[in-house]
């Protein structure tokens, strides 16, 4: 009997930390989820030619090896929207590691402000299956869209883009993401090979 109110403490302080732990538990799972974006909804792509990024800090580093807040910066891209590229400038400020598009990857993306602000799905370092979500102001180049020629960025009206996409069944928008190559086809002619 001596031992009872010894091992009523025990039980209360064991179901205090099993609700501890399950509170914390499913405050973390649940902000996880949250944090997931559902690329579903983003129903644009971007292409994204080039960036040039800076990591900044929003405090003073206390020690050398403090890693960065963020990434901020500036770009050019195309913006897929009604299956037409359309070129745009960019700045950010991201916590994603912003990278330019690598053969024809895309970037699942959509309006947060239409016409002024596109939130953009970018693949977490080191978690190649997890996405992102990092804003871009952007600003229109009217009636031209990017692309590679000779192995620089060039712009030009979209509509000779258009028809290659056609001709090569190329549409990030609606999921056909690899253009199927034809006859003669080289990297000279492929407006979305970079530059080796």
């Amino acid at each position: 009997m001596r031992h009872l109110p010894c091992l009523r403490f025990l039980r209360a302080t064991e179901l205090r930390i099993i609700l501890v732990v399950l509170v914390l538990g499913f405050g973390l799972s649940h902000s996880t989820v949250a944090e997931s974006p559902n690329p579903d909804r983003f129903g644009l792509r971007v292409y994204i030619f080039n960036i040039a990024s800076r990591a900044e800090s929003g405090r003073a580093p206390k020690h050398p090896s403090d890693m960065p807040d963020f990434l901020a910066g500036s770009g050019q891209a195309d913006l897929f929207e009604s299956s037409e590229p359309h070129a745009f400038q960019f700045t950010f400020s991201c916590t994603a590691g912003m990278t330019a598009s690598a053969g024809y990857v895309t970037f699942p993306a959509r309006w947060k402000k239409p016409g002024k602000t596109l939130e953009v799905l970018l693949p977490q370092r080191g978690k190649p299956d997890s996405m992102e979500p990092c804003d871009l102001q952007v600003e229109f180049v009217p009636d031209l869209a990017y692309f590679w020629k000779n192995g620089a960025l060039a712009a030009g009206p979209p509509a000779p883009l258009v028809d290659w996409m056609k001709k090569h069944r190329f549409d990030p928008e609606n999921g056909s993401e690899e253009p199927m190559l034809l006859p003669g086809d080289s990297a000279d002619t492929d407006p979305f090979r970079a530059p080796e």
